[in-house]
């Protein structure tokens, strides 16, 4: 059975009739390129998806990395793909020319590169993981570095990691213990533990460049003494050649519930004489260097978790359309043909509740990839800096929200397919699989909801608060001209009141009463924050939906339109009314989770 692996007809709703990405030529950096380009990159991207990737999915799935001590097994049929991302230039499809890039706007590279997501899993995860190692050292690093590393990494010869999780400090940064020592040549020593590391080991390409978070003799405990280092497998010599082994060794793989594509490993640094690493930027500025590289993968992950959620829809449509099953409760004849199971109003609601999860937070992802993009090529200073406020407040919610939604509608995909749901003949199951993990890496939703209402509510006087507000008040104007969206519009201003007076409520709270309690339900904040973004995104497709029928389309578009319209009223009747509840218990500092002692479970 074969099913879309995305919606091309929403990806061209959502390039160039949501976003107006064709605008985009008009910028300095993207003068080369056209409509005409953009849609053959993505046409390259579904070639490659689904000559490569597709058809080893699963065989990728049941056959995980292995380590014989010595060194990691992946199947052979991995490379050719991966080499083909490579020669294709889309591993660095929005660097600069200068580094073997594209320079492709970054909403086109994700759209791109969600085909491969959907068709080789976490597969793509190597050249994912490596562009953006090489966009942080291009951000930080010297000429040196970026001249060492970044240029074979660009061209697919290296590939990259980034190394911070401890054995003994998890998502706690700030006791990480690998150590740094400075030698005499101004380059540095590393040791220590890493696990957790996404593409630690392999033989996809020649070397692979480390960045990792180590702390120097004498500095400062906590966060603010941790540096960055480049630590790669193996050294270089003069010439760019590979030389000598760097004491990175493999300490084993973790075998992982979905994902599996892709190594995730233990790592040993410097065990001997230490690893030589070279300190990018200042010392003691390592975590703030790192963050540009996690809120990029953060972006990443809430993309991977989109469409991963749009891959399972799809999939469970398309059963759904031709899987003949019962019959309607008004048939009165047992004789009567059976009808195919799209007709039973419970399966088309569960169809609904995965278009509205994973169609809003596509939405949501590729906002915050067009925000990134703004705020480096927008053409005023006043652009780039509000598209920046934009996109640092929601990163939170960027990641989080696709990945907690769009796990439970790769959830609804398997129960649409029933029992065959459950097996590994059907890829519904396998899609859940691997999106279970987009809640966890790259900050768990605890951690994510705790940065939101501790750091980027409050930061710069609530500034990127508010400024998300504007927007969504700015939708909601334009949303009152239009009889038929006047429900959705009085109701989302209603959340945005309840979404306020919840704020001030918590940020009361955490100066005044116990901040423990007071963050005791940071998780349903974030998911009450989320659920306004998504409908507020939601109100901008309906009104786009709204003006295109105006101009009455023809029927496959009207059709496409109608659904956009009918998801949006599902959303706001049956899923934007929970955050009553929410903001509820968040005003009260609901204490049912907060007083429950460990003895008592």
């Amino acid at each position: 059975m074969a099913s879309e692996l995305m919606n091309q007809r929403d990806i061209e709703f959502m390039l160039y009739e949501f976003f107006d990405s064709e605008s985009l030529l008009k910028r300095e950096r993207y003068q080369d390129h056209d409509r005409h380009t953009f849609n053959e990159v993505i046409a390259t991207a579904k070639t490659i998806a689904e000559k490569y990737f597709l058809p080893i999915r699963q065989k990728l799935d049941t056959h995980q990395p292995t380590f014989d001590g010595k060194k990691v097994h992946l199947i052979p049929e991995l490379k050719p793909a991966i080499d083909a991302v490579i020669a294709s230039g889309l591993s660095s499809a929005t660097a600069d020319y200068e580094t073997s890039g594209m320079q492709l706007p970054p909403i086109i590279a994700s759209i791109a590169t969600s085909y491969l997501t959907v068709a080789g899993g976490v597969g793509l995860g190597y050249n994912m993981l490596t562009t953006a190692n090489a966009n942080l050292l291009s951000a930080h690093g010297s000429e040196e570095l970026i001249e060492k590393w970044v240029k074979p990494m660009r061209a697919g010869r290296f590939m990259g990691t980034m190394a911070m999780t401890e054995p003994g400090s998890g998502s706690g940064l700030g006791d990480l213990i690998t150590k740094a020592t400075k030698a005499e040549d101004g380059s540095y020593r590393i040791s220590g533990n890493k696990i957790y590391i996404s593409g630690g080991d392999h033989d996809l390409s020649e070397n692979i460049v480390h960045l990792v978070l180590a702390r120097l003799t004498g500095a400062p405990k906590g966060i603010r003494g941790i540096s960055l280092f480049v630590v790669p497998k193996f050294l270089l010599n003069d010439d760019g050649s590979i030389g000598d082994d760097n004491e990175v060794a493999l300490s084993g793989l973790f075998h992982k519930m979905g994902g599996r594509a892709q190594t995730s490993t233990s790592l040993s640094f410097g065990e001997k004489n230490g690893s030589v690493g070279y300190l990018v930027g200042e010392e003691n500025q390592g975590l703030k260097y790192m963050f540009h590289m996690m809120n990029e993968a953060r972006i990443m992950v809430g993309t991977s978790a989109a469409v991963i959620g749009i891959a399972g829809y799809l999939y469970s449509l398309d059963y759904a359309k031709n899987r003949p099953q019962g019959r309607l409760p008004s048939s009165k004849d047992p004789l009567s043909p059976m009808v195919n199971i799209i007709e039973h109003a419970d399966v088309r609601r569960m169809l609904l509740a995965q278009k509205a999860y994973a169609e809003g937070a596509f939405s949501l992802v590729l906002y915050g990839t067009q925000l990134s993009d703004d705020e480096k090529t927008a053409a005023s200073a006043e652009e780039k800096e509000h598209a920046h406020l934009l996109l640092d407040f929601l990163t939170p919610i960027i990641k989080t929200w696709p990945s907690e939604y769009g796990t439970k509608a790769n959830d609804l995909a398997i129960q649409v397919l029933g029992g065959h749901g459950y097996i590994n003949e059907h890829p519904v199951e396998l899609f859940y699989r691997d999106n279970r993990l987009n809640a966890i890496h790259e900050g768990t939703t605890g951690i994510q909801s705790l940065d939101l209402l501790t750091r980027k509510v409050p930061m710069n006087k609530m500034a990127g608060y508010l400024a998300t507000l504007t927007e969504i008040n700015i939708t909601i104007e334009q949303a009152k001209h239009y009889e038929s969206l006047t429900e959705f519009s009085q109701q989302l201003s209603t959340a945005v009141k309840s979404l306020q007076l919840t704020t001030e409520a918590l940020l009361i709270a955490m100066t005044t009463t116990n901040i423990d309690l007071a963050l005791a339900n940071s998780v349903k904040y974030l998911e009450l924050f989320g659920h306004v973004i998504i409908a507020w995104l939601w109100l901008k497709q309906g009104l786009v939906a709204t003006k295109a029928l105006e101009n009455k389309p023809h029927q496959d578009d009207e059709n496409f339109y109608q659904g956009k319209l009918q998801t949006l009223q599902y959303f706001y009747r049956f899923e934007l009314p929970q955050i009553a509840l929410w903001s509820a218990l968040l005003i009260q500092s609901d204490d049912s989770t907060y007083q429950m002692k460990a003895e008592w479970f």
